[in-house]
């Protein structure tokens, strides 16, 4: 069987890490395993290769700044491979490059456009643990990439679906993936197998355990994927398709995200096109909006509310301030939090939003904005309620049995 192990800059900290993680991949490879191991740099690397960038230009030009950044993951998969041939391991460190991970010419940003495994299956068919630097590729004319954040665990999804491995194993500081943050929540479980979709909405919705970017492409690419811990051998979650999931729970899981604001404009003329300006005027900006609710227009009048990421209140500002003079009023609230409720089970069940709207209710909380998917329900309410309103809903859908 092919594994694919990615290892983030927490599991590779110092070498007394690294050689943790040589340990757990030399019980796989003793367990009769082919092993491609994808690794970050080491925790606090990047941060570090950026300042030397930054003492000598506030800006520092893109493709020199993946030439610096790209080589922390490298540092990283050449003393695993080193570690790993002390064990008595046939090993190879390769960069993106040499794993043959060719991507756009997006410095920073990179996407993969495909993966040549001619080279790695050479390797694997000469019994190599193959140990491939990752966050990083290269372009058709030989420049090198990086692939943005979460890119290492992006590597190692399209290296596992390139090589058609039968898992993807990403090893964080986390076991897997819970009904809701157990910071939050002490009662909160670890879920054993969830779709695609789910963790697609979860990531999106606040959960830190998996970036989209990863989920997306394991989808795609119907890579199995198990997120679990390299600090202990306690069983993971899988994300799968929704198929292979025989029990499918009504409500999966609670995400939070504090990293909202909320945006009022009030008494907008309402004609045809108004809405086109104001979020194409932030869409040019680069600015995400996320929920929209426009209420009836009155004597051709109409007011409308967004959210957007805390982190954008200013750049938004700035947009919007060319509307000032057509509106009544435009209010920002950044006191605000979006909890949301995940599962597939809803599809085919009733009753689910009344549900956590009854339970908030039960806590005095009030809701500002809903907004709703198949297998989402998202509610805005006031920061100060936040965790609050993530154990009652843990509670109201009964997540900890």
């Amino acid at each position: 069987m092919l594994v694919v192990q990615k290892y983030g800059g927490t599991s590779v900290g110092n070498c007394e890490r690294i050689q943790n993680v040589a340990n757990r991949v030399a019980r796989t490879k003793k367990g009769g395993h082919r092993v491609v191991v994808v690794v970050s740099a080491m925790s606090g690397e990047t941060d570090k290769l950026l300042g030397y960038a930054k003492q000598f230009s506030e800006l520092p030009n893109s493709r020199e700044l993946d030439m610096i950044l790209s080589s922390g993951e490298r540092v990283t998969s050449a003393l695993l491979a080193i570690a790993l041939e002390e064990m008595g391991f046939k090993a190879i460190s390769l960069s993106g490059r040499g794993a043959g991970m060719v991507t756009d010419d997006s410095h920073s940003s990179a996407r993969i456009e495909h993966i040549d495994p001619t080279h790695i299956n050479d390797l694997l068919d000469k019994d190599y643990i193959i140990v491939v630097a990752g966050f990083q590729g290269v372009t058709k004319s030989g420049e090198v990439t990086t692939l943005g954040r979460g890119g290492s665990d992006l590597s190692a999804v399209a290296l596992a679906g390139a090589l058609k491995a039968e898992v993807c194993e990403i090893y964080t500081d986390v076991d897997g993936v819970y009904t809701t943050d157990p910071r939050i929540e002490p009662k909160a479980k670890k879920i054993e197998k969830i779709s695609y979709d789910e963790m697609l909405e979860l990531a999106s919705m606040g959960a830190k355990v998996l970036q989209n970017r990863s989920v997306e492409l394991a989808k795609k690419l119907t890579v199995n994927l198990v997120t679990r811990s390299s600090f202990n051998d306690n069983e993971g979650t899988l994300i799968t398709k929704e198929e292979e999931i025989m029990e499918q729970p009504i409500v999966s899981g609670i995400a939070l995200d504090k990293n909202q604001a909320r945006v009022s404009i009030v008494n907008v003329q309402d004609r045809p096109g108004i809405a086109a300006d104001i979020f194409g005027a932030l869409a040019n900006a680069n600015v995400n909006v996320d929920m929209i609710v426009q209420t009836i227009g009155h004597d051709g009048m109409t007011d409308m509310d967004f959210t957007i990421p805390k982190t954008e209140m200013e750049n938004t500002k700035r947009v919007l301030m060319k509307f000032e003079g057509s509106v009544e009023a435009i209010d920002y609230d950044a006191e605000i939090a979006k909890v949301s409720i995940v599962g597939v089970g809803m599809k085919s069940h009733s009753g689910v939003a009344s549900k956590a709207f009854g339970a908030l209710a039960n806590d005095n909380i009030n809701i500002m904005m809903i907004s709703t998917s198949e297998i989402k329900i998202s509610m805005l309410i006031n920061a100060k309620y936040a965790e609050l309103a993530v154990r009652s809903l843990h509670d109201a859908y009964e997540l900890d049995k």
